[in-house]
């Protein structure tokens, strides 16, 4: 008879790791700290409105499908996946805004507009970063990183140079274009990687590939149907989901854990794996059989956290998108207030999602619902002042662009920022997206997913390998899985 398996948590990772290991006949139990499964992907529902409280941006829908392909499933059999044309609206500084277009011949077309000649250099700029894209999502994010061997890989080796590992992201783009508007539309999804452009690798030109030939894509009725899907599954292979089950301790014996504890209740471990927060829990839990010292993780270098409103108005906006980004300030001065000397940003860049054009399922009849994101430093300051401030000045931003006046419509608000990370998941000083993507902090670099010490502990989710992000998250419960099942 297979071996019982305790996951902590019941974010994304948690639930593909599930779903693996069950598959393979192993008995799983997750135990869910919140009342509701999902993790930072999680959904609530007020006032007729349904806001998604993290992830809206569905890229890479190759990976999703692999994964659903796994369990004898496609995507089409849990929900209907649209793809957002235009991707996305990019409000500018010049008091412009450009819809950015999915079809590739219109996209070459705008750049031709922007930059003479840039429509040949973004097909060269293509075809290195789908090559990227294939060795990295095929080949470097399914490697467990336990030993630097694993790349000794033909393929990785003989394209160590075209993947750019150690070139700098931005000098790389700048190489090809010189339009700023170009150059901002490209830097836009390292912002949240962790590290200015200047200081992330060239590889991640991958996420442009993904970007500009993959699509933005939407799952309706929201991104909450993947944690429902993957719920099926799980529960389909046998998997018990126990929620309002914080973890608080484990009874060990012979360099294992025989027991998780929670405060209702004792479970017989043969195998744990945490998808919970890794520093929470090497620092807290498992304290006497940490990976890692306390400076060690005070040295890690964080990815953002963020500053989140859930919105609704009671009427339509003109002049909204589905994803709208707001590149209407300095972006080299608000990344210095993330990365370099930690603070709030003065003039911040800032993301609105605006679902219910799309999806009539979120929000009620001739209603809107917005979900607003700023990125910010971890671990700063965070109190209702702050959040008031911010979420005025945020209001008056989108009124001066849209033309519409929103103020006196808000039927709904609600903030989430660091503090709330911190409560909700014990994160990492209040961190939303993991630890940044440096060149030393990838791969082997990461937290690993092993515990050195317990020889039945294993680690999944955005600080250990491959990363932070949905689609890693899928890949890192297969990652793990996979060693589990090699080991036992």
């Amino acid at each position: 008879m297979k071996k019982n398996v305790t996951i902590i948590g019941a974010g994304i990772s948690s639930l593909s790791t599930a779903c693996f290991l069950a598959k393979d006949g192993y008995q799983v139990t997750i135990l869910e700290k919140n009342k509701t499964i999902g993790g930072r992907a999680r959904q609530f529902e007020s006032d007729g409105f349904i806001f998604d409280m993290g992830p809206s941006w569905y890229w890479m829908p190759d990976v999703f499908e692999r994964f659903y392909n796994q369990f004898g499933y496609t995507t089409a059999d849990f929900y209907e996946l649209k793809r957002l044309d235009p991707s996305y609206r990019v409000f500018w500084n010049d008091k412009s805004y450009d819809d950015i277009p999915a079809d590739l011949d219109t996209y070459k077309k705008w750049f031709e507009k922007l930059e003479p000649g840039s429509s040949k250099h973004l097909d060269q700029f293509l075809k290195e970063a789908k090559y990227k894209y294939e060795v990295g999502m095929n080949d470097l994010v399914h490697k467990p990183s336990l030993s630097w061997s694993e790349f000794i890989d033909g393929r990785i080796i003989s394209g160590m140079f075209k993947l750019h590992l150690f070139s700098s992201f931005a000098k790389y783009i700048r190489k090809y274009f010189t339009n700023d508007k170009i150059i901002s539309l490209l830097e836009f999804p390292v912002l949240f990687l962790g590290a200015t452009p200047e200081e992330t690798p060239a590889l991640y030109s991958l996420m442009n590939y993904a970007d500009i030939e993959l699509g933005t894509w939407y799952p309706m009725g929201g991104m909450f149907k993947i944690i429902e899907s993957f719920e099926k599954i799980a529960k389909n292979l046998g998997v018990t989901i126990l929620t309002d089950e914080e973890v608080i301790g484990f009874e060990y014996k012979n360099n294992s854990i025989t027991h998780t504890k929670t405060k209702h209740r004792s479970i017989e471990t043969d195998i744990l794996i945490s998808g919970a927060d890794y520093n929470h829990t090497d620092q807290k839990l498992v304290s006497k059989h940490s990976n890692y010292s306390e400076s060690y993780w005070d040295k890690r270098v964080m990815a953002p956290s963020s500053l989140l409103f859930y919105v609704g108005v009671n009427k339509k906006i003109e002049n909204l998108q589905h994803h709208n980004l707001f590149f209407d300030a300095d972006f080299s001065e608000h990344a210095h207030n993330i990365y370099k000397e930690p603070a709030w940003p003065e003039n911040p860049l800032f993301y609105v999602c605006c679902p219910s054009k799309t999806d009539d399922s979120v929000a009620p009849e001739g209603k809107e619902n917005l979900f607003i994101l700023v990125p910010i430093a971890s671990n700063i300051n965070d109190d209702e002042t702050i959040r008031s401030k911010y979420f005025n000045l945020l209001i008056e931003r989108i009124e001066k662009h849209t033309g519409v006046s929103i103020k006196n419509d808000i039927i709904y608000q609600k903030s989430y920022c660091i503090s709330d990370f911190k409560k909700d998941y014990h994160a990492f000083k209040g961190n939303a997206y993991g630890l940044a993507n440096t060149l030393l902090q990838t791969a082997i670099l990461k937290p690993t997913l092993k515990n050195k010490k317990l020889k039945n502990m294993f680690y999944t989710g955005q600080l250990t390998v491959p990363g932070p992000g949905v689609p890693p998250s899928i890949i890192s419960g297969e990652v793990v899985a996979k060693q589990v099942i090699k080991q036992f």
